[in-house]
């Protein structure tokens, strides 16, 4: 029997989104406590996430003593990371807003972005917006700390294919997710990726597919975008296995990068 398909994009279904993005937390947690010890100016105490989705280290934040809020788009996963942080006990301090437009009340020690939201804002100009709002949020010496995925410099465009599959089960709930490449422009630096959720209960099979718009940066062209505000300055640079203890030096080909980004 064929799959069910529900309409909406993947973020309109936050029950699902959080099981494949949040399910596999630890190590990025871990480490970005690390980062914060190693390369911050100040205390960290307070952090902000933009496009925090479900807020999948909201909870584990909150319980460590850290004061956490962020912000996202979608009501649903803004409304899913309160609800959970509720039931916790934790105050509801995930809001709707846009990550290029907005200010916040008082100032935080620390940023974080890892899991390629800052690839949503095309073109470039919208990046740039998005870094000054952060810029304004986050006190002098404190940390913007941005995990990406980078285009090598040279290559095959030919021969240019994303293709990935990954599963996360919780109880009788598990999902599949594919992704898959569309296109991709160099010229205009744009990239259509194709998202799908295969969604399985013991009675039912169901299906999200999606397609989603990113905007593509080189090694050079992300420290071009740095020069454009300069209240930010690079520190470090890690890669996705998340060990702090091991920089490393990014060149045309590296492609999983963590940002350290301090506020000058």
């Amino acid at each position: 029997m064929p799959p069910k398909i529900l309409s909406g994009d993947i973020y309109d279904y936050p029950k699902y989104y959080d099981l494949i993005f949040g399910s596999d937390w630890r190590e990025e947690y871990d480490f970005l406590k690390k980062v914060f010890d190693k390369h911050s100016d100040r205390p960290v105490k307070r952090l902000f996430e933009p496009a925090c989705g479900t807020g999948r280290f909201f909870d584990k934040f909150a319980a460590d003593g850290y004061e956490i809020s962020g912000l996202d788009l979608n009501d649903r996963a803004v409304n899913f990371c309160n609800e959970r942080l509720k039931r916790k006990g934790f105050p509801e301090s995930a809001y709707v807003g846009d990550m290029t437009d907005f200010k916040v009340k008082k100032k935080f020690d620390a940023g974080f972005n890892m899991i390629n939201s800052f690839r949503h804002l095309y073109p470039e100009a919208m990046a740039v917006k998005h870094m000054e709002c952060m810029a304004e949020a986050v006190y002098k010496g404190g940390l913007y700390v941005m995990g990406l995925h980078l285009n090598p410099e040279d290559f095959n465009l030919d021969d240019y294919e994303v293709e990935e599959a990954w599963s996360a089960r919780r109880g009788n709930l598990s999902v599949n997710t594919s992704m898959w490449s569309i296109s991709y422009d160099k010229k205009t630096r744009r990239e259509e990726i194709g998202f799908a959720y295969d969604i399985y209960t013991p009675t039912e099979h169901k299906r999200i597919e999606d397609t989603l718009t990113f905007m593509c940066y080189t090694a050079k062209q992300y420290l071009s975008l740095l020069k454009k505000v300069p209240q930010w300055e690079l520190v470090e640079t890690y890669d996705f296995a998340y060990d702090i203890d091991d920089p490393i030096k990014v060149n045309k080909e590296t492609q999983d990068v963590v940002y350290v980004l301090k506020r000058v």
